[in-house]
């Protein structure tokens, strides 16, 4: 599945837009975090626990016991937002950001007031405050992951807190991120999912990822798979309720969707029929040509394709700037926002003013000196834009650190090349008098009468630096006649290396 997942990393499908990366233990984790029915989604607050007892892949997820289950529009939102990351291309980023004109078609409203927005917020919420833990056993040994899905959210809101959300970035968890970037996700068809409801996309993401692993690429009627209903409720649709008869399952619950996916070519045909061995219902799935012309454009055209230049844009216009406007609420008020706040449009606008002249990993040294400016006047600064003052005095102060920075580092290189010069000079005069007490007498005496007349004014004298002088240009010049026996600097480093 891993080799299957990189061959759909590179791949270029006729139309780009429709791919959807969905890493395989989000994969498995929405099946059982979403509740498919907006009335009892607040009401299910249990642990859910997948494959119990099943030491080599377990899965535990632990809604928020306030806000319930993530629900159909949670479902909704956590599709467009793996669409949207999917779109950011290679290599991939923790981060996805949302404008307002994106909410407004992602909530599917013309207008975007004061519910909409109320609604966006509770399901981002739902998602937010439920934790996740997987153990899974890879090579031989075990795993294990304790995550929220999005662990960060920032919201952007005019001014007031009752204002509709202008813009947001969510963060990805960094399991998940992990696991992107080692290749284990699943290629879907996000045209062919915003055809369908939320159950029937359910569905789709969970029967591609199976039918991939079952197809050898080959024998396209040999590809079935079959399922327990029961579990199918409980691990692919969020604790749907389990009906008794078959005719119910089909005329009103799962019915209308599988049909779906049969109509859209995804499914060639599905079957409900009596489990054997035990109560209940299995459904057996087969493989239709939709499934077969998106496992063949996804899994084995090998052009890269990538659109980084969508993710650059929102980090400069939404995720910095959000970020920079949390981070000054932060150090203003001396500890993180607890829950989900939001930020007003007023400090967004600053922060980005700021970003055109403070690179965005200064920026927490240049909010920790304006705030401690500010403090040394007595001035309250309520919003981000009152740190402007400040702005001058910081690129002073910063270029003087570069500068400073910039000739102590050319001191250090300096004293560490002299350094290094003198270790050699004392490594070269040793092999040059262990050198020359290996020469022969005549040799020897000639060297010396060489060293005597190059330092006549020392070298016939007596006392230590008479000496010293002498045996200085006696190894010079021994190293000088004997060029290959000693090491040059460069190999004395390489071999010391």
């Amino acid at each position: 599945m891993r080799a299957t997942a990189r061959a759909a990393e590179t791949s270029e499908p006729v139309q780009q837009t429709e791919k959807l990366y969905m890493e395989n233990t989000l994969l498995r984790v929405a099946g059982a975090l979403f509740c498919h029915d907006a009335k009892r989604a607040p009401t299910h607050t249990e642990q859910i626990a997948l494959n119990r007892g099943v030491a080599e892949k377990n899965i535990v997820i632990r809604p928020d016991p306030k806000l319930g289950q993530p629900g159909p529009l949670a479902h909704k939102i956590f599709v467009a937002l793996i669409k949207k990351h999917s779109g950011y291309g290679r290599p991939t980023h923790a981060d996805v950001s949302f404008t307002k004109r994106e909410l407004m078609r992602l909530i599917g409203r013309a207008e975007w007031g004061g519910s909409a927005s109320e609604q966006l917020e509770r399901a981002l919420e739902e998602i937010h405050y439920t934790f996740v833990q997987t153990r899974f056993k890879s090579s031989d040994k075990f795993v294990e992951h304790s995550f929220n899905i999005f662990p960060e959210i920032y919201l952007e809101r005019r001014e007031h807190a009752t204002d509709p959300i202008e813009a947001c970035t969510v963060t990805l968890a960094r399991p998940i991120m992990s696991s992107l970037q080692d290749g284990h996700f699943t290629c879907l068809n996000h045209g062919l999912m915003q055809q369908l409801g939320t159950i029937g996309q359910a569905f789709y993401m969970r029967l591609f990822f199976h039918f991939t692993n079952h197809y050898d690429g080959h024998h396209r009627k040999r590809v079935t798979f079959a399922k327990r209903y029961d579990d199918i409720c409980v691990e692919w649709l969020g604790g749907l309720a389990v009906r008794p008869y078959q005719s119910i399952i089909e005329r009103d619950q799962l019915g209308p969707h599988l049909r779906q996916l049969v109509k859209a070519e995804f499914l060639a045909s599905y079957t409900i029929t009596e489990a054997k061995g035990r109560n209940g219902f299995v459904i057996t799935f087969r493989p239709g040509a939709a499934f077969f012309a998106d496992y063949d454009r996804f899994y084995r055209n090998r052009e890269r394709g990538s659109v980084q230049f969508h993710f650059h844009a929102d980090r400069q216009q939404i995720a910095e700037p959000l970020k920079v406007a949390y981070l000054f609420i932060e150090k203003r008020d001396g500890h993180a926002n607890a829950g989900i706040p939001y930020v007003p449009t007023k400090d967004v606008e600053t922060a980005k003013h700021l970003l055109a002249r403070v690179p965005f990993e200064h920026m927490p040294d240049f909010l920790d000196y304006a705030l401690a400016e500010a403090k040394k006047t007595r001035f309250d600064v309520q919003t981000l834009g009152g740190l402007k003052q400040y702005l001058s005095r910081y690129e002073e102060r910063r270029t003087q650190r570069v500068a400073a920075k910039v000739a102590h580092v050319r001191r250090e290189a300096e004293d560490k090349a002299t350094e290094l010069r003198m270790a050699y000079d004392r490594f070269r005069r040793a092999e040059a008098d262990r050198l020359f007490s290996t020469l022969p007498d005549k040799e020897r005496a000639a060297i010396e009468e060489a060293a005597h007349t190059k330092a006549p004014r020392y070298s016939r004298g007596a006392g230590s630096l008479a000496q010293t002088i002498f045996e200085i240009e006696r190894a010079r010049i021994t190293a000088e006649r004997h060029p290959k026996k000693i090491p040059s600097l460069d190999e004395w480093q390489r071999r010391a290396a």
